[in-house]
């Protein structure tokens, strides 16, 4: 999985870079790899403005132009800051431009349709809201037609959380320097990075920090899902219990459940407060439906799901109380997070489980269980999903745009699939059975929620290139879409033809 690095450990790469390697110019580095995503950019294009601001984001910007102006563009370079109060690094990459007969103008040109405009503003140092002039620049910038290079990081995105400082540049592409940032992944960032790709700058960054966050990645997750052999019987493949459907609310279960069943589990049992009117899914027969305290006593369960449709009752509460003190995998979502941050002993006893435990909050959720409000959670998505790893001991899926799986000993990941259909009643009840019948299969907690998560985001993302959503895409319709991504992904023709030919 590709690494992802947080802005403080990207200064120490950096700084540990230079001191073992005292000759080389990391922004000489980054203008060169800049300039060439530029020219494959520009296609048959030719006429290029460089806006650079006040830091080594701008110096990057200097050095871009440099080169493109060496290769035969037209380049013109506006220069948003004092040439005499730049950084060294930057002041020098000034000098070599002045050097090369260019002439950077103070403010933006006049003619406001290029080629290609590359935005060298802001870096990853920035932690305020931007200010006028360079407010009215990258309001400019974004309303000027013109395709946008953005360097490192969009000018005005939070290079560690994703949010918007105020007002943010509109990137098609975006290159980011030695790394991924989580702010180009998650949030915000999602909307205004365009099209994403990372030029290392020749750095090894494992040799100088052991990155703790990675992009989630399909290859890597699906490795864990076993192949099914062909001797096998419904209880290879475990039985997951599924906690929730007070009156009202019994979709939510089923939707659940439906999801369980056509992500593998063998056998799965929803345990429901309120009776059906039809005593079964006549949609999905194959679930079998139990009281709730009947489902409890079930001797061969492998995972539980607790949550969804359950109601914040009294009787869900005591429900909730027996399904945390279980033995067996647990995961909680929906009104089950909701009374564990309403009910004090129900968070001690979450926090003291020895058995797997997986919660999948969104961000209101999240902040009932951090006592906080929703902005404070999106304004920090990634710190709040490691807080919420380490206080309830859980590995943890905070869901939005760049879903954060966090787990319990620091380690963070952040999922690349799912698009805005996901945004709609259901699809959390959906990730919930799906993840429970991973655990039901044998995969252990951060596999089951790598897994679920991802592919779960790619349903959604496969249908829409199919043109069925963003808008309008229900619940029901991941379900399919995941069953034939898995299996897609996991038989390969060729490993379907290791089943041996009758002839």
């Amino acid at each position: 999985m590709q690494p992802i690095y947080r802005t403080a450990d990207l200064r120490r790469i950096e700084q540990a870079f230079i001191a073992a390697e005292p000759t080389i110019s990391l922004m000489e580095r980054a203008g060169l790899a800049a300039a060439e995503k530029a020219r494959a950019m520009l296609g048959d294009g030719f006429r290029v403005l460089v806006v650079c601001g006040p830091g080594n984001n701008g110096g990057d910007g200097l050095v871009v132009a440099r080169h493109l102006q060496a290769w035969g563009y037209r380049v013109a370079v506006t220069l948003l800051a004092d040439p005499e109060r730049l950084p060294t690094d930057a002041a020098q990459a000034y000098r070599h431009l002045i050097q090369s007969g260019a002439n950077p103008l103070s403010q933006l040109p006049d003619e406001q349709r290029w080629d290609l405009i590359i935005d060298g503003l802001f870096g990853i140092g920035l932690s305020r809201n931007i200010e006028t002039p360079f407010t009215d620049a990258i309001d400019w910038i974004n309303k000027s037609g013109s395709p946008v290079l953005a360097l490192d990081i969009p000018s005005g995105l939070d290079s560690d959380n994703g949010n918007v400082l105020g007002i943010c540049i509109n990137a098609t592409e975006t290159i980011s320097f030695i790394g991924l940032k989580p702010g180009l992944l998650t949030a915000d960032g999602k909307d205004y990075c365009g099209q994403i790709s990372v030029a290392s700058l020749e750095i090894d960054t494992e040799r100088f920090i052991a990155a703790q966050g990675h992009l989630l990645d399909q290859q890597a997750i699906v490795a864990h899902v076993p192949h099914r052999r062909a001797n096998s019987h419904k209880g290879n493949f475990g039985s997951v219990g599924i906690v929730g459907g007070a009156k009202g609310m019994q979709g939510a279960a089923a939707l659940a459940g439906r999801a369980a069943l056509q992500m593998g589990a063998g056998r799965v049992y929803l345990g429901t407060q309120a009776p059906l009117a039809t005593g079964y899914d006549p949609v999905q027969p194959e679930l079998m439906w139990r009281d709730a305290e009947e489902l409890l006593a079930l001797p061969h369960l492998n995972a539980l799901v607790v949550g969804p449709g359950m109601g914040q009752s009294e009787t869900a509460r005591l429900l909730l109380a027996r399904c945390i003190e279980s033995p067996l995998p647990l995961l909680l979502d929906a009104d089950a997070l909701n009374l564990i941050a309403a009910h004090e002993p129900l968070q001690a006893a979450l926090a003291t489980r020895r058995q797997a435990t997986l919660i999948t909050p969104h961000p209101t959720e999240a902040a009932r269980l951090l006592d906080c409000d929703t902005a404070a959670i999106q304004r920090r998505r990634l710190d709040a999903a490691l807080e919420l790893a380490e206080q309830y001991r859980a590995a943890v899926v905070l869901k939005g745009a760049g879903s954060i799986c966090a787990l319990p000993d620091g380690r963070w990941f952040i999922n690349p699939t799912g698009n805005p259909g996901l945004a709609s009643g259901g699809t959390g009840d959906v990730l919930s059975g799906m993840i429970g019948a991973l655990l039901a299969q044998g995969l252990n907690g951060e596999q089951a929620l790598q897994l679920g998560v991802y592919l779960h985001g790619a349903a959604a993302d496969s249908l829409v290139e199919k043109n069925i959503g963003p808008i309008g895409l229900t619940a029901s319709e991941i379900i399919g879409e995941a069953r034939g991504l898995l299996n897609t992904w996991i038989y390969t023709p060729h490993s379907m033809r290791d089943t041996p030919l009758l002839i």
